[in-house]
């Protein structure tokens, strides 16, 4: 073997050792990466987990206004299926939900839940005493209709107060079924035969119909030549016939037309000053104001008036009876209206 030979040899051998420990190096060096990347990796995948996973808590038997509470905390949305009747779950509290508890879900998810609507059977509430509002009220609390609704007079419980029921209270009734009632309409009004009006002057008809605790209705006027002038001629209801306490008598008076009625104002010589004021509210209503006097009667006027308005009339003295209508319903004569309704006023002629 020459001197050559062995040099050469001693250099392969040298460049060998280098490659060697040059790829030993890049060999760490790629695993030191590698474990590094996979490091980052599991360690971020962790924190973002962790943020964003919720165990989805137990919420079976829960209130509901606990479970909306707890899962908007939560960042979970709920999602209400459908509601159930349940004899062991309380009405308003939770039958099913889903995903289960101990479910992990992200923020943002919805979570489904089934409601409670109490037991199918109830005891049927007491409504006995209560207005029909009131009654309503309870009945749709608790799953329930009215039914039947019947009316009665009561000589002990007051207008519009329940009386009894069908079913009674106490008994059992299955939610969505119906309750009757039967309510009062007040003390029964005293019935009175319809006295004759028919031949009378007004003065007197008016006497009567106060005395059989009627109401004066609308005064007419038509004229018959073949009967005594300024006396009843016509009266609905009719004399003889069944009539009730505060039913409204409505007369026909034998008069000519309103001339002399014209004349007999302007002839007045003290008159006194008749208002009334319209109660507070959003619509229109149609006043008249009548007035009757030795047998005839004119309307003084007649008009649709705004609420809170105040009418004024000057009303002759000469022993006249003022009649207020509001809406085709007599309110009362001028004594009933307001015992400040006419001041006295001398004056020295009536004009039109």
């Amino acid at each position: 073997m020459t001197i050559w030979t062995v040099s050469f040899q001693y250099v392969l051998n040298g460049v060998a050792e280098v490659i060697a420990r040059v790829v030993k190096i890049a060999i760490l060096f790629i695993a030191f990466i590698a474990i590094v990347g996979i490091s980052t990796y599991l360690t971020l995948t962790f924190i973002i987990k962790s943020e964003d996973t919720i165990v989805v808590p137990d919420l079976a038997g829960k209130d509901i206004v606990y479970v909306l509470e707890i899962l908007s905390d939560l960042g979970l949305n709920t999602k209400i299926k459908r509601s159930e009747y349940s004899s062991d779950i309380p009405a308003d509290h939770i039958i099913f939900q889903e995903p289960g508890p101990g479910a992990e879900i992200k923020k943002g998810r919805d979570v489904r839940i089934i409601i409670s609507k109490g037991a199918r059977t109830i005891l049927t509430p007491n409504l006995k005493g209560l207005s029909v509002r009131q009654a309503r009220i309870i009945l749709e609390e608790n799953d329930l209709r009215q039914g039947i609704l019947s009316s009665t007079y009561s000589k002990d419980i007051k207008k519009e107060v329940i009386i009894t029921q069908t079913p009674s209270s106490g008994a059992m009734i299955k939610r969505e079924e119906s309750v009757d009632l039967l309510v009062s309409i007040g003390v029964q009004p005293k019935a009175y035969k319809m006295p004759d009006l028919e031949g009378l002057f007004l003065d007197d008809a008016i006497l009567l119909i106060e005395r059989s605790d009627l109401l004066l209705g609308e005064i007419k006027s038509s004229f018959h030549k073949d009967k005594p002038k300024n006396v009843i001629i016509i009266q609905k209801p009719l004399s003889g016939h069944r009539t009730i306490e505060g039913t409204q008598v409505n007369i026909t008076i034998n008069r000519e037309p309103g001339e002399k009625g014209l004349k007999y104002l302007r002839g007045a010589k003290r008159v006194s000053l008749f208002s009334y004021r319209l109660k507070e509210g959003f619509l229109k209503r149609h006043i008249r104001v009548q007035l009757n006097s030795f047998g005839f009667s004119i309307d003084l006027f007649d008009d649709f008036v705004n609420p809170g308005k105040e009418i004024r009339l000057l009303i002759p003295n000469n022993n006249s009876t003022v009649f207020l209508y509001e809406d085709n319903k007599l309110i009362g004569n001028v004594d009933e209206i307001t015992s400040t309704a006419l001041r006295a006023v001398r004056l020295g002629t009536w004009t039109k």
